[in-house]
């Protein structure tokens, strides 16, 4: 009888690094999140350790003294490699890895994973495949040793993995490829949003730090069926849904790949296209979970990103989830927002004021018109009721008296 053998993956079971340069609260709070990170990458964390230096060290990221410190805890507790919260450089990569004589991953590696593992649709794995590349590609010589060192785990996932042993060359002929794969999505998505513009429809785009519940609220306003897990990045490719309001009018609400501090540089360019929703769009819903400690730190990594994205002069509403875990504390506010409002997208709490606001925020955006349309001219109330929002028709003997807001590009159509 043959021998069954055990195929499963070795379990990576990993120490958190960190370097903190300040008062090192910020420091643990990233550790934790790094943690998060691993477990979601599918590793186990063993132990964390913070260096306090001055700056971290350009050679080996640690100092001497805690790099000695850092092997014996690999030892004492059979660690199969250490991850550093901060990218590491192509040396530093190689020499912290010739020190601890261990496989050695950063942030980055272990959020690209991630991304590797969630990406479904023939976009997000193009992102995704160029995103790793570019990472890849300055790593070829230290990668190299670390991944025969142990066979699977982090940071050989994804459909970068069986690019890893090309030589460069190859590798940037790829990228070039891909690019251009890239490019092509682009222009097919420009197509898709002048068709929008024509029929002037509104959109609001939802963004958040990762995991504050933007897929659950798509889910809870249009019945969208996204994957909406209590993880990291539990959806990375972007989802559109019409919502049609109580008054008629209807906004397209886009769901965004979720924020996090220190995203790597690649992930931002390579997923600038699905990003790009929010600097095209009418509305930004930034969903916050306001149950987590560190919201405000999370808000501002959204607003720094959204920055570096160039989503510059929208109107913003700020969506404060996860009420109904919320325990004392203050009020949650928002001082950069335009719009504020509470609400649980798991239990329905507070969503119709939510979508008054939309409404508001819809009709602000039109304009207010009140004419007697001819009968020969019923098909422009057609148009009102399609692109605007109409409040009264009365029928009278010399025509039908109608008020409503329209988008002010069709006002003199309509009053002509």
């Amino acid at each position: 009888m043959a021998e069954l053998y055990d195929m499963k993956e070795v379990e990576e079971r990993v120490i958190l690094l960190a370097v903190s340069a300040g008062d090192g609260s910020d420091a643990e709070a990233s550790l934790d999140e790094l943690e998060e990170l691993v477990k979601t990458a599918g590793a186990v964390t063993v132990d964390k350790m913070i260096q306090n230096r001055e700056r971290i060290h350009p050679g080996t990221y640690l100092g001497k003294g805690k790099i000695e410190e850092v092997r014996e805890r690999i030892w004492e507790l059979e660690a199969t490699g250490v991850v550093c919260d901060d990218e590491l450089s192509p040396a530093q990569l190689r020499n912290l890895e010739d020190a601890l004589d261990t496989k050695v991953m950063d942030r980055t590696m272990v959020i690209l994973d991630i991304f590797a593992s969630r990406a479904t649709t023939s976009e997000g794995k193009i992102q995704v495949e160029l995103a790793q590349l570019k990472y890849r590609a300055a790593r070829l010589v230290g990668l190299r040793s670390s991944l025969s060192r142990l066979g699977g785990g982090i940071g050989t996932r994804g459909p970068g993995e069986k690019k890893l042993e090309m030589d460069r060359r190859l590798i940037h002929e790829r990228i070039g490829q891909l690019k251009s794969e890239l490019e092509q999505v682009k222009r097919h998505r420009d197509v898709m949003r002048s068709q929008r513009e024509k029929l002037h429809t509104s959109v609001a785009a939802i963004v958040g730090y990762t995991n504050a519940g933007k897929s659950t609220l798509l889910n809870r306003l249009t019945g969208a069926g996204i994957l909406a897990e209590d993880k990291l990045f539990a959806t990375l490719d972007p989802t559109t849904r019409s919502l049609e309001l109580e008054s008629g009018q209807q906004i397209l609400l886009t769901d965004t790949v979720g924020f996090i501090r220190k995203l790597p540089h690649h992930l931002i360019e390579a997923f600038k296209s699905t990003l790009e929703e929010a600097r095209y769009s009418d509305i930004i819903l930034h969903v916050v979970d306001c149950s987590n400690p560190n919201m405000d730190m999370q808000m501002h990594v959204v607003y720094e990103t959204l920055r570096e994205l160039k989503v510059e002069d929208k109107v913003v509403v700020t969506v404060f989830n996860k009420i109904d875990q919320k325990t004392g504390g203050e009020y949650p506010r928002d001082l950069q927002s335009d719009y504020q409002v509470q609400i649980s997208a798991k239990t329905g709490e507070g969503l119709d004021q939510l979508i008054s606001t939309l409404e508001n925020i819809l009709r602000s955006q039109k304009v207010y018109l009140e004419k007697v349309f001819s009968y020969q001219e019923a098909g422009k109330i057609q148009t009102i009721r399609r692109y605007g929002e109409l409040l009264s028709e009365e029928y009278q003997g010399d025509g039908i008296l109608v008020k409503a807001y329209v988008p002010a590009e069709w006002f003199a159509y309509l009053m002509g």
